[in-house]
Order: C-alpha cells, then sequence, then structure tokens
C-alpha cells in the first residue's frame, strides 16, 4: 500500500527549503528554545530570538499572552499579517510547536515548522550566525483567540468518563506514574504526581524520528496514535507539564494528520496537579 501524505503538508518545511528563503522578506524565522540561551550560541541567519519565559506568558497571572501582547510581540519582530512565519528551535521543536499554536489561535494564515528544529539544522552543518537579528517594526493586528484549539481544566474535568473524549498524557511514564514531577533541570512542578484518571500515555517523543529530530511519516503517526484508540472522530485533548511538549503532539494530531477535533491543555499537570480535590491516577 503506497505511503499517504500528512493532511496539512503546508504546515510543515525542510531545512532546505528554509536556506532557500534566507533572503525573502515575506519569510520571517523565529527560534524559540527551552534553553533561552541557545540562541545567542548561534541560530539560523535572520532568525528572531523569542524566549518563551517572558515573551510567551503573562509575567503576573498564569496565561499565554493577551491580543494585545501578541500583537505587540508579532509588531515588534517586524512580523506582519501577510509574513510567513517559520517556528524552529531545540528539543525537536517543543516549544517552537508552541509558538506556532499560539499563531494559529490568534489567526496567523501563514505558519510553519522547520521540521528537525535546531538539531537537524545543526546536524546537516548549515550556516549558525551570532549577531541578533535587526528588524523595522511593522503593524501586526491579531484575531480573537480561537479557543477551539485550547483545552481549560473545568472541561477536561468535566470530560473525565466521557466516550467520545480520549486524553492523552505526552509526558514521560515517569512524570506520569508519578515517580517524578518533571524532566531533569526544568523547574515548573505540581504539587502531587501522576496523571488525569483515564489519560493515555504517549510521550511526544514518539512522534519523531531520534536521529535528527524529524516528524515520523504520516502511516506510521496515525499507526502510533490508532493503537492507542487516539483515533480521528474522537474529541482529542492533549496536555503535558505546561504545554510545551503537548503542542506537539497538538500539531502532530490536527496538522500533520488532520484529526478535527484536537485541543491542547497548556494548564496541563502544573495546574491539574496542583489544585485541591482534583482526581489524580498513579
Amino acid at each position: 500500500m503506497a505511503a499517504t501524505s500528512y493532511a496539512r503538508p503546508d504546515t510543515l518545511v525542510d531545512t532546505e527549503w528554509v536556506a532557500q528563503h534566507l533572503n525573502d522578506p515575506k519569510v520571517k524565522t523565529v527560534e524559540v528554545d527551552v534553553d533561552t540561551s541557545a540562541y545567542r550560541q548561534g541560530h539560523v541567519p535572520g532568525a528572531m530570538g523569542w524566549n518563551w519565559t517572558t515573551q510567551l506568558e503573562e509575567q503576573v497571572r498564569r496565561d499565554i499572552p493577551d491580543k494585545a501582547g501578541w500583537e505587540r510581540l508579532l509588531s515588534e519582530s517586524g512580523i506582519s499579517n501577510d509574513d510567513t512565519i517559520v517556528f524552529y528551535g531545540d528539543n525537536n521543536n517543543w516549544f517552537a510547536a508552541f509558538a506556532y499554536w499560539l499563531a494559529k489561535m490568534y489567526g496567523h494564515e501563514n505558519a510553519k515548522v522547520m521540521n528537525g528544529g535546531r538539531k537537524k539544522w545543526d546536524l546537516e552543518k548549515r550556516t549558525l550566525v551570532t549577531e541578533e537579528t535587526k528588524v523595522s517594526p511593522a503593524q501586526y493586528r491579531a484575531r480573537d483567540a480561537d479557543t477551539s484549539l485550547r483545552g481549560f481544566q473545568a472541561e477536561v474535568r468535566q470530560a473525565l468518563g466521557s466516550p467520545s473524549v480520549v486524553l492523552v498524557d505526552v509526558r514521560s511514564p515517569q512524570e506520569f506514574t508519578g515517580e517524578v514531577l518533571a524532566p531533569p533541570g526544568l523547574q515548573e512542578t505540581a504539587q502531587r504526581g501522576g496523571h488525569i484518571p483515564g489519560a493515555t500515555n504517549i510521550p511526544w517523543l514518539r512522534a519523531v524520528n531520534e536521529a535528527d529530530g524529524t516528524f515520523k511519516s504520516a502511516d506510521e503517526l496515525r499507526e502510533l496514535y490508532r493503537q492507542q484508540g487516539i483515533t480521528p472522530d474522537k474529541n482529542v485533548v492533549a496536555y503535558c507539564r505546561i504545554g510545551e511538549r503537548s503542542s506537539h503532539t497538538w500539531f502532530a494530531l490536527h496538522e500533520l494528520l488532520g484529526y478535527p477535533n484536537v485541543k491542547n491543555y497548556d494548564g496541563s499537570w502544573t495546574e491539574w496537579g496542583s489544585m485541591i480535590g482534583q482526581p489524580i491516577e498513579r
């Protein structure tokens, strides 16, 4: 049987495509890393660096940037509404996928992820520069947030036990069982360990190829999730610790496989595992 292609192949570009568009004024490349110092150590020429701790979350309350904050970030980054944005980063695109998810929530039409992220760019020994990219500010206007792409604690709790809703916990098996609260070196934790009752553990890393961090084929991804009962007829909610790894799984399911109803519950375990009276399994 012939291999099937991704449902939305235009959401993913390879490193060669990015290399060929380095001087295209309508293509804006953005690096978002778990290690916020990585950009300064070397990045794709012309790429802007976003700091997820200060630019992709509110600094007072816990939340994503509001509409005005998102407009300000993109305007200051020199991005216009008709630009193509290519996101990439370390850890096989954890936070690149998170930034992409935010961009789609706020209605950006032409957003893409660079397949393999920093890892593949480095493996191919492509050019890296250390100087910070200078940009001319733009006037970006976002749409109201499309919350059909975002899961919230109250709706997740209400859906527990529903046969039409499946929860995908994309953390490591050790986090899923409650053995550890967070991956080594990461600070955001919950008060309790474990997982949301009924959730299926499919670690985000299983969606990528170990050698270069690129996404597995459409057929491989479809089989990975189908075997665990994660099928396109269900309402799917993905979660992790703070929403970055689950945005990677959201991208695989919603964009690459075309599942129609997939939400990223970005409150994730740091919210669920810290609330009084929440049901928890181990």
